[in-house]
């Protein structure tokens, strides 16, 4: 019998500067209203950096969340696969700034690239201190958590069931 593929669910971002906390926060509504198959993880990836590596390596579809600087006023909403960024690892001044894309970069160097990579993400309005959403994210997490919800179905694996 062949054992189901791993979806890898991570919100990443900073929850301590307002919007770039989006990420996160649709992990954990997601793990709060949902009950997924054992097969799909649900993580709060922070800003862990290089720490994402092993999801990304574990994953047999990937699917993201963050705060986008995409085209378009804040709020707006954003789908892109893997194939929409280029890959590389640009020159960096530390560690500490190696980022998403990066992290994908090092994963296709060493084969461990996932088979589907999702991004989702929102354009933040704000990125000053503080742990709330502005009004205008706040208002596509729902929106956001149906998304990830839909691709997670649309990769072809049922079981996904509102909590109660």
């Amino acid at each position: 019998m062949n054992e189901p593929p791993k979806i890898i669910v991570l919100g990443i971002g900073n929850i301590l500067l307002s919007d770039e906390g989006v990420g996160p926060k649709v992990a954990w509504r997601l793990k709060a209203e949902y009950k997924f198959p054992p097969n799909v993880e649900i993580y709060d990836g922070g800003t862990t950096g290089l720490g994402l590596l092993p999801y990304i390596a574990e994953a047999d579809y990937l699917v993201i969340v963050d705060a986008i600087n995409g085209p378009g006023e804040p709020g707006s909403v954003y789908r892109y696969t893997i194939d929409d960024f280029e890959l590389n690892i640009p020159k960096k001044m530390s560690i500490h700034d190696v980022g998403l894309v990066e992290c994908l970069a090092l994963a296709e160097l060493d084969g461990s690239t996932p088979e589907k990579t999702i991004i989702l993400g929102v354009k933040p309005k704000s990125l000053v201190e503080g742990m709330e959403l502005t009004d205008t994210v706040a208002a596509k997490l729902d929106e956001l958590v149906a998304m990830t919800v839909k691709e997670i179905g649309e990769m072809g694996f049922g079981g996904i069931a509102m909590s109660l």
